[in-house]
Parts: C-alpha cells; sequence; structure tokens
C-alpha cells in the first residue's frame, strides 16, 4: 500500500513560506543559508533534512562554504516542518 501523500511548510523568522509537496517523505526540519557576497548580491541555499540533528550539523559546511566561496557573511536558519493534508 501507498504511503499517504501531504504538503510540509516551513515559515521562517522573516515571514517566507516554504511548502514541500506533495510527498510522503518524513522529512521534519528545512534549513536555510543566506550569503551575502561581495558587491552587495546574496544567494540563498536550501534544504530538508529528517532530523534536526542533520539539520544542525550543516552549519559547519555553512561555515566552510563561506570562507571558501568568499562570502562577506551569511545567516544559517532551522525551522520544524508543518504537515498538512494532500
Amino acid at each position: 500500500m501507498a504511503k499517504k501523500k501531504y504538503y510540509l511548510t516551513a515559515t521562517l523568522p522573516d515571514g517566507y513560506v516554504k511548502t514541500i509537496g506533495p510527498t510522503a517523505a518524513d522529512f521534519t526540519h528545512y534549513w536555510r543559508i543566506v550569503a551575502e557576497l561581495p558587491g552587495g548580491r546574496t544567494e540563498v541555499f536550501w534544504g530538508h533534512t529528517k532530523s534536526l540533528a542533520d539539520a544542525r550539523r550543516k552549519r559547519g559546511a555553512a561555515a566552510d562554504a563561506a570562507s571558501a566561496r568568499g562570502w562577506t557573511r551569511h545567516r544559517f536558519e532551522i525551522v520544524e516542518l508543518v504537515k498538512t493534508a494532500g
């Protein structure tokens, strides 16, 4: 029997809302990196994980990427995903 599909919604502190789905995957957290580049430009990287611990591990990778890519600064955010019926 196929797993029931649903939508996952992440609401970030700045009001941005990201909806993922429909999906049957057991994702629990959404992470986002907002990187500021020289010259005032920004890049955004995001993903979702199956645990808070997995999402927290991305923080170290973000710091490494900041130095390797020459970001002037970056913001790393994690929020819990909320399931809604699909």
